[in-house]
């Protein structure tokens, strides 16, 4: 039987996290910068697989599919998951349309990330489960947020997890559930959304923030360094036209562009977007902090 970690109560009176005390701690900064750098690592390593939460609309797709087989996981009195059931829950919720929902859930099965539920009586309704890769993959998303959590304030939340790998079956639905509730997520700042809601946006956006210097910058453009579209285009599996135009709106919003001309040069990131950015990714993990400790005060 697998040791569990004790469980350290949190303080009565202690307040909820909250968006606001993530972007006022000075160590917030390099959190998410070494969060990017894990994210971007995942996409390397299953980059045809990661494209499932690589645009905005994409993660809320595939993590309004995690959130309902968890909660059937973790309670069985939950209906079991199933393409109605995704799709009422994803139109209620305003996350996309009927048809959208119906095609991302027919594209994760036909990569074997959903795969068809063992099932006794009526055969119609076709229950799927998540499949042990797909379940690997957000367990890596899942820690490596614990793990950015952890330097913030020396916690334990990592071991936790791996010491109970149950957490974030009770974690992850919770904090879903008050992300796709929450505008502050779904409707992010125009420098955030004009990447984000592209096809691989969000790759590209972690991509970016990986590559800035550790610290608060002060600067109004700080320089990452070359950047060739032509990487871009390799490393996230999209074509030359579709990752100009992307750059080119974030150009135009003043947020991002080249030194020199014909998008030559060194590449510079504008403070508003990283300032955005740092608002944005604060929400995600107020979220998921006030999650994961009520899941430790579930399992206690």
């Amino acid at each position: 039987m697998t040791a569990r970690l004790e469980i350290v109560q949190p303080v009565a009176d202690e307040a909820p996290p909250t968006p606001q005390r993530f972007v006022s701690d000075p160590l917030f900064a390099e959190a998410l910068r070494q969060a990017a750098v894990h994210l971007v690592a995942m996409h390397e390593a299953t980059p045809r697989i990661v494209r499932y939460t690589a645009s905005l609309r994409k993660w809320l797709l595939t993590q309004a599919i995690l959130t309902l087989h968890f909660e059937r996981l973790t309670d069985s009195s939950r209906s079991e998951l199933t393409a109605a059931k995704l799709v009422d829950f994803i139109v209620a919720s305003n996350v996309a349309s009927k048809n959208t929902a119906v095609a991302h859930l027919a594209e994760m099965r036909n990569y074997r990330l959903l795969v068809d539920a063992k099932q006794e009586g009526d055969r119609r309704s076709r229950p799927l489960v998540v499949a042990d890769v797909a379940e690997d993959l957000i367990r890596q998303w899942f820690d490596g947020h614990l793990a950015s959590l952890d330097t913030l304030d020396r916690g334990t939340r990592l071991a936790q997890s791996r010491s109970n790998p149950a957490l974030m079956h009770h974690a992850l639905p919770r904090a879903t559930r008050r992300l796709i509730a929450d505008p502050a997520w779904c409707d992010p700042p125009e420098s955030i959304a004009t990447i984000v809601w592209a096809e691989s946006g969000s790759n590209i956006l972690h991509d970016l923030v990986a590559r800035l210097p550790k610290g608060v910058p002060t600067e109004e453009r700080i320089p990452v360094g070359p950047l060739k579209l032509s990487d871009i285009t390799k490393r996230y599996i999209i074509s030359r036209s579709h990752a100009q135009r992307v750059f080119a709106r974030a150009r135009d919003l003043g947020v991002l562009g080249w030194e020199g001309p014909g998008n030559r040069g060194p590449l510079w990131i504008a403070r508003r977007l990283i300032d955005d950015y740092r608002h944005w990714q604060a929400v995600k993990f107020a979220a998921l902090d006030e999650a994961f400790d009520w899941a430790t005060d579930k399992a206690g």
